[in-house]
C-alpha cells in the first residue's frame, strides 16, 4: 500500500500544453486506461505483494534481526524518492517513452538482482533499483495522460486509474500469499518481472509518443535547484510538504511492521492479507469519499477535520496500548486502524494539493520536488518507528500519535503564513 499522495503526483513541466482526447492518436479509451492502470500499479504491487514473504526472505538471507526485514520495503521508498526528481525533467527533455523505457530497464535490473540475491546487501540493492525503476512508469504516465487528455476527459481517465490504484493494495498481499503456497519467495520477484514485461511490451507497441520534439525542454539541474529553493522559502509550500512527509511516515511505518504485527504477534499466518486488505479498503473508501466531498466543502476544511480526528484517535489508542502492555485484543486494534487509515485517505487526497497551491507557475518540477522532499522526510521517520517494533504495538501507537501531533503543528505553522499573507483568510485548526 504505497503513498498515494506522492506517487500520484504528475511529473511534467508547466510548459507542456494539454490536448484533448480527439487531438492525439493512440489506443482507445478503455485500452489506454487499462494500460496506464497497469503501469501505475507497479509501485503498489512492488511493495504490497512482498509483505507476506518478508520473514522468509530474512530467514533465507541470514538477517540477524527480524526488524531488519523491514528494509526490503524501505529501500523501495528510497528509490521512489530519488526517481521522482529524475523522470519528470528527463521526460520533458527526451520524451515520455524513452524516460519510461529507462524506468522499466532499472526495474528489470532490480528484479533480477532480487531474484538472484544471496545476501541482504544484494537484496537491498535490487529493491533500491526496483523503486528507482517503477518511479518512471508511475510518474511519467501522469504526464503522458495530461498530454493526451484535458479537463473532464482527464478527470474521467484519472478516476478510472485511481480505482485500480485503490484495488491493488487490497489484493496484492493475497497474491503474494498464494504464490508462497506453491513456490518460494523468489517466485514473487519473477511474477513482478513478468508483469513489468507485459506492461512494457503493451506500452511500447500500442502507445505513441505524446511529446513532440518541438515541445521538449532542455534538461536543467539548475531549474530543479531553483524550485527547491522556492519551496524551502515559501512557508505554505514548505509547511504542507513537511506535513505530507510526516503523514506518509505513518503509512510507511505501518507497511514496514504490518507483517510482524499480524502474522507473528497476533498469529494470523496466511490470514494476514485479509486484515491488511481491511485497512487498505479504509484508505480507498476515504479517497472515494474525498473526491465526492472536496468540490462541495473544499480541501482545507476536510484536511482540518481529518487531521483533528486522526490526532484524537491516535492519542487515545496510545493510552490503550500502554494500558494493555502493547497487546490489545485484535478487534480493538482493527477498530483503531480503520478510522486511522480512513483519515489518512482524506489527508493524502488534499495535502499535496495544498503544498502545490503556491507553485502553479512551476507546477511540473514543483510537483517533483514536493513529492521527493516529502518522501525523504517520511523515510527516516517511518524507519525509526518500524525499527522500534518490540513484539508489541506500543512503538507503533506512540509513533502514530507523535506523527499526528507533528502534522498538526506543521499545518498550524503553514496556515499562520497564509493568514499573514492574507489576513482575511478563514483561520484553520
Amino acid at each position: 500500500m504505497p503513498q498515494p499522495r506522492i506517487t500520484a503526483v504528475p511529473l511534467y513541466t508547466a510548459q507542456v500544453s494539454m490536448a484533448t482526447e480527439s487531438s492525439q492518436s493512440g489506443p482507445r479509451m478503455g485500452e489506454f486506461v487499462a494500460m496506464m492502470a497497469l503501469m501505475t500499479s507497479l509501485v503498489a504491487m512492488s511493495i504490497d505483494v512482498m509483505l507476506p514473504a518478508l520473514a522468509q526472505i530474512g530467514a533465507d538471507l541470514g538477517v540477524q534481526r527480524d526488524n531488519d526485514n523491514q528494509l526490503v520495503v524501505t529501500m523501495v521508498f528510497v528509490g521512489l524518492a530519488i526517481g521522482q526528481l529524475l523522470y519528470g525533467p528527463l521526460s520533458d527533455s527526451i520524451g515520455r517513452k524513452p524516460a519510461i523505457y529507462l524506468g522499466f530497464a532499472l526495474f528489470f535490473a532490480g528484479s533480477l538482482l532480487a531474484i538472484m540475491a544471496v545476501n541482504v546487501p544484494m537484496m537491498l540493492a535490487g529493491r533500491l533499483l526496483q523503486g528507482l525503476g517503477v518511479a518512471g512508469p508511475r510518474g511519467v504516465s501522469m504526464a503522458l495522460i495530461r498530454d493526451r487528455f484535458a479537463g473532464r476527459a482527464m478527470a474521467r481517465v484519472m478516476s478510472f486509474i485511481m480505482a485500480v490504484f485503490i484495488i491493488v493494495p487490497i489484493v496484492a498481499p493475497a497474491l503474494g500469499q498464494v504464490i508462497l503456497l506453491v513456490a518460494a519467495w523468489r517466485a514473487i520477484f519473477v511474477i513482478l518481472f513478468l508483469l513489468g514485461v507485459v506492461a512494457l511490451v503493451w506500452f511500447g507497441l500500442r502507445q505513441p509518443e505524446t511529446l513532440p520534439v518541438e515541445r521538449r525542454a532542455p534538461l536543467s539541474l539548475g531549474r530543479i535547484s531553483h524550485v527547491f529553493r522556492e519551496v524551502l522559502s515559501h512557508r505554505i509550500a514548505l509547511g504542507y510538504t513537511l506535513m505530507a512527509g510526516v503523514v506518509a511516515a505513518v503509512l510507511q511505518s505501518y507497511l514496514s511492521s504490518a507483517q510482524q504485527i499480524f502474522q507473528i504477534q497476533y498469529g494470523l499466518g496466511p490470514l494476514f492479507p485479509l486484515f491488511f486488505a481491511i485497512n487498505a479498503l479504509a484508505i480507498g473508501l476515504a479517497s472515494f469519499t474525498n473526491g465526492r466531498l472536496v468540490l462541495r466543502y473544499g480541501m482545507r476544511p476536510l484536511l482540518t477535520i481529518a487531521l483533528l480526528v486522526f490526532v484524537s484517535v491516535t492519542l487515545v489508542f496510545a493510552g490503550v496500548a500502554l494500558a494493555t502492555g502493547g497487546q490489545p485484543p485484535l478487534w480493538l486494534l482493527l477498530a483503531y486502524f480503520v478510522p486511522c487509515f480512513f483519515c489518512l485517505g482524506i489527508l493524502f487526497g488534499n495535502m499535496n494539493a495544498m503544498a502545490m497551491e503556491p507553485l502553479g507557475h512551476i507546477a511540473g518540477v514543483g510537483a517533483a520536488v514536493v513529492g521527493s522532499l516529502s518522501t525523504f522526510v517520511a523515510i527516516p521517520l517511518g524507519a525509526i518507528i518500524g525499527q522500534a517494533y518490540n513484539g508489541t504495538v506500543t512503538p507503533l501507537a506512540i509513533g502514530f500519535a507523535a506523527l499526528a501531533l507533528g502534522a498538526l503543528g506543521l499545518m498550524r505553522w503553514a496556515e499562520r503564513g497564509r493568514m499573514v499573507a492574507a489576513p482575511d483568510t478563514e483561520p484553520v485548526v
